[in-house]
């Protein structure tokens, strides 16, 4: 499919984002959320036009979810679509988030990835994690407990298989290993190893108060990426929690490293973003997500205050907490308000999701250029002037 180009939807922003200076950088998440009823060639073909559409409108990063059973989140492998789109951009750094380390071999995540570094010309973003579907656990013969355990394994074979020179075996709970290096004409028994020194950025999702992840990603001294799904306070203890640990570990942690997701949608007036996302797949997305946290840990993770009866978790709710919706000055606002309460954070990352027809793909590109060619820059300059009197 042709991908349009999407730099007319605001014409006015162009000179704002040229001019200012970068404090938060951007990002968006896709994890791609997409109607099963959709063909996937074009929900497929959708989420590369919005990823071309992100180089074009200068954003720093781009993110891919990862589920292999999910029919409302249909990328079973984002590395083979950012591949695709590594090859039509030139600045804009790409990631796989996560990948899930529970579903793979790790000796084949570490070289797959290294190779994907290459390709890209050092322009890999990773996350590692691990999937939280059901469906999936019982495809690959595994259990929910498994997880975490796995999780850590693979990080360290990886990082192992990254820095090793010659041969080496390791044995833990989940795989064996066993590397020989021959040093033969042939070329035998040689580890890829990415192009970035000593590897690619690696952050870790986090979603919940006291999350394990939050300690594991400090323990590694890898990039926390708070989920768009909790609020303001939750996001604080997260950060809390990852400085404590790294202090506790030996590492200085950096509130640049620090990715913050959030649901924002901007259009010319508060009246038609808010009128928009109760209409469009926002509304529908957040629907979903709250039926499947019920069935996993419950709505905990996204309340403020966990006292809050579930029936009040409705739309209105998300909302006030989880939804930033209105126009560029409302939207500003409540950016100031919630970095006021988290403190700094180094990475604003977009959600997007489904476009339904061609009016709503408008308002989405609109959206998007607004963020990140005159909401961010003017979030930037804001920010600026405060640290500046300060």
């Amino acid at each position: 499919m042709p991908v349009r180009s999407a730099a007319i939807f605001c014409p006015r922003c162009r000179n704002e984002w040229e001019n200012h200076v970068e404090t938060i950088k951007s990002g968006i998440f896709i994890m791609p959320f997409h109607p099963p009823g959709k063909p996937l060639a074009q929900s497929h073909d959708e989420d590369m036009e919005l990823a071309l559409a992100a180089e074009e409108f200068g954003f720093d990063e781009f993110w891919v979810g990862e589920h292999h059973s999910m029919a409302w989140e249909p990328i079973v492998s984002p590395e083979m679509f950012i591949s695709a789109v590594f090859r039509q951009t030139e600045r804009m750094r790409l990631g796989p988030a996560p990948v899930l380390l529970n579903l793979h071999h790790p000796a084949q995540v570490a070289h797959r990835l290294a190779f994907l570094d290459h390709f890209s010309h050092g322009r890999l973003n990773l996350a590692f994690g691990y999937g939280a579907s059901p469906s999936d656990f019982t495809m690959y013969d595994q259990t929910p407990d498994q997880m975490p355990s796995m999780m850590a394994e693979a990080v360290e074979v990886i990082l192992k298989i990254w820095e090793s020179d010659g041969s080496y075996e390791l044995n833990g709970e989940h795989w064996n290993i066993k590397f020989e290096r021959t040093d033969d004409e042939l070329g035998r028994g040689v580890n890829q190893k990415p192009l970035q020194t000593p590897h690619p950025p690696i952050a870790m999702p986090v979603t919940s108060r006291g999350s394990g992840s939050v300690k594991a990603a400090a323990h590694h001294g890898f990039q926390p990426f708070s989920h768009t799904i909790i609020p303001g306070n939750v996001l604080k203890d997260q950060w809390d929690t990852y400085e404590s640990t790294s202090l506790d570990t030996g590492l200085e942690p950096n509130r640049d490293d620090w990715k913050i997701a959030r649901t924002v949608f901007l259009a010319d007036t508060n009246r038609e973003a808010e009128e928009r996302v109760r209409a469009n797949t926002v509304a529908v997305v957040h629907e979903y997500l709250a039926k499947a946290i019920v069935r996993g840990p419950g709505l905990g993770v996204m309340k403020r205050d966990l006292e809050t009866p579930d029936s009040e978790i409705d739309m209105d709710y998300f909302m006030r907490e989880l939804i930033i919706a209105g126009d560029v000055d409302t939207v500003l606002d409540r950016l100031l308000r919630l970095r006021e309460e988290t403190g700094h954070f180094g990475t604003l990352v977009m959600m997007e999701f489904d476009w339904i027809d061609e009016d709503d793909r408008k308002a989405w590109l609109y959206s998007t250029q607004l963020f990140n060619q005159e909401l961010l820059p003017r979030l930037n300059s804001t920010i600026g002037a405060e640290v500046k009197a300060g």
